[in-house]
């Protein structure tokens, strides 16, 4: 999976940004170069979350993949 350009705090910056009243969500997502379309799915994924919450999502979605990863390299089961 892409490595995402912003941290985890950035993102949560951007997101309170985006939904200041004298802001808009095109008018952020340009300002940062990034599509509307990302930004909804921040704004999915994190709103509401704390930083250190934000941050413990990232880490257990690291050791999910890396599990799925493990679990697709074993060899097939044999049947009864």
């Amino acid at each position: 999976m892409r490595q995402s350009r912003f941290t985890v705090e950035e993102i949560i910056r951007i997101i309170a940004e985006s939904e200041l009243p004298t802001s808009s969500i095109a008018g952020t997502a340009r300002k940062y170069g990034i599509k509307e379309a990302t930004l909804y799915r921040w704004r999915a994924k994190y709103r509401g979350l704390g930083k250190s919450e934000a941050k413990r999502l990232k880490v257990l979605e690291e050791e999910n993949r890396q599990l799925k990863r493990l679990v697709a390299g074993l060899p097939p089961r044999s049947g009864r």
